[in-house]
């Protein structure tokens, strides 16, 4: 007597054999025991075929029929990133610092002050500082303060930490030369 087709050697007959899939090609008697999705859409829902029609079925499958370029494209770009969104490397780094830079402003500088000295619009949205706005809070001012003022402040912070002030003590020489470059910045700012 012939072996039945589902029989495992190893394990025996099963207890149920499946059933027999039939090809779902028209006019075709053979199993399918090959899957291929019914549409784009639904990609989890198959055909079942055999091996000669699910051939044919492949080479006709276009996965892009219909759509526009634009829409080929949509495609392909999220599939660069799993369909899953992105968003800007180091976005909450920066965010980070803005918070950290408004909060150091505050303790510098009024409230109204701290806002524009941590780079705060008034629509909410932080930016990074630029050189000038760095500048003007390592000498503790407004952005709006005149060059007199900031000529005044650096004298004063100068006579502070000048290393020879504070008896050759390495970090005063530091801070002195983040005042000097500071200093610099805000005379070529203020056209100087």
């Amino acid at each position: 007597m012939p072996k039945p087709r589902h029989q495992d050697a190893v394990s025996g007959p099963p207890e149920h054999a499946p059933a027999e899939r039939p090809c779902d090609f028209p006019g075709c008697g053979r199993e399918g025991l090959h899957r291929a999705p019914r549409s784009r859409d639904h990609l989890t829902e198959y055909y079942w075929f055999c091996l000669e029609h699910v051939r044919l079925y492949n080479s006709g499958w276009d996965y892009c029929a219909g759509l526009s370029t634009e829409e080929i494209e949509a495609l392909i770009r999220r599939d660069t990133t799993w369909q899953r969104p992105s968003w800007p490397l180091g976005s909450w780094h920066t965010r980070e610092q803005a918070i950290r830079d408004r909060v150091y402003a505050g303790f510098m500088a009024g409230d109204a002050e701290a806002d524009s000295a941590a780079g705060v619009h008034a629509n909410g949205r932080s930016h990074p500082p630029t050189e000038e706005e760095k500048a003007i809070r390592t000498f503790g001012l407004s952005v709006h303060s005149s060059f007199e003022e900031i000529k005044s402040r650096y004298r004063e912070l100068v006579k502070i930490h000048h290393p020879d002030t504070n008896g050759g003590d390495k970090a005063a020489e530091e801070r002195l030369k983040t005042i000097n470059q500071a200093y610099t910045t805000l005379k070529a700012w203020h056209g100087m």
